[in-house]
């Protein structure tokens, strides 16, 4: 696994990253069954399913607008122009951990995972205000407001979808508001997803950094926490349908060394 690490670059050899990494090295029916593992019994992903990373031999991260290896190219170019309203060059949408092609109930789906190793990747999870301070440019302002407005109204989709009190956002909590937000809009474009909000547990090098997860009840506490100013605690662990879609959100965890 050293060696493994030193593919990595230097800041990234420990803590979440690495693992996840990890979770997606090695033959692919030993990936497909680590990643099935996470999403049974509501999903499952096979060998000859992608997914991003690709362990430690590729390790470019899922940006789902630009990411051909799990999306057509009709369902990247309408994420995009739903997310942005200014692209160029330099464009970037959230970066996912881990997103692999799945089935649900037959149906070709999509995995996504946030992957943390301590409490403070959770707690100090950036707000979007971050992304407009001064000095800025105008097409920097027009995306700003943009990804406000996608993650409003995805919140009150959710809330005609499931009859309860949603309130994602742009301005708190951004990082879980995002991954919400991307699940319905995939959900409205026809994919199914599993959202897996996964804990890798005993990380003790990240001790310097936060609090790590002794056990998978530490992890399932602090999700809920976090989550409780977006929704109800009861949106975890279980299957609703979204525009017609399956879309499970899961907290799951791992106990995976280095």
């Amino acid at each position: 696994m050293t060696t493994l690490l030193e593919r990595l670059p230097r800041n990234a050899r420990r803590g979440s990253k690495p693992r996840c990494h990890g979770m997606t090295h090695g033959t692919p029916e030993e990936v497909a069954a680590r990643l099935t593992d996470l999403i049974s019994p509501f999903g499952a992903v096979r060998p000859n399913d992608r997914w991003m990373p690709q362990g430690f031999e590729n390790l470019e991260e899922a940006q789902l607008h630009s990411a051909d290896r799990l999306l057509s190219p009709e369902v990247r170019e309408k994420l995009l122009s739903w997310w942005l309203a200014v692209g160029g060059e330099m464009i970037r949408t959230p970066n996912w951990d881990i997103a692999s092609t799945c089935t649900i109930g037959g149906k070709d789906s999509l995995l996504l995972v946030e992957g943390k190793a301590h409490n403070n990747e959770l707690i100090k999870e950036e707000t979007g205000r971050k992304n407009i301070e001064p000095p800025v440019s105008i097409s920097a302002r027009r995306n700003h407001l943009r990804i406000g407005s996608c993650i409003q109204d995805a919140s009150l989709a959710m809330i005609g979808e499931t009859k309860l009190p949603w309130a994602l956002s742009r301005d708190w909590n951004y990082q879980m508001s995002n991954r919400f937000a991307w699940s319905w809009k995939l959900a409205e474009l026809g994919v199914p997803v599993v959202l897996v909000y996964l804990g890798f547990l005993r990380a003790d090098e990240m001790k310097d950094q936060g609090k790590p997860f002794a056990q998978a009840s530490d992890w399932e506490a602090l999700v809920c926490s976090h989550s409780e100013p977006l929704f109800p605690a009861g949106v975890w662990n279980r299957e609703w349908r979204i525009h017609g879609q399956t879309f499970v959100p899961l907290i799951r965890s791992v106990d995976r060394g280095l």
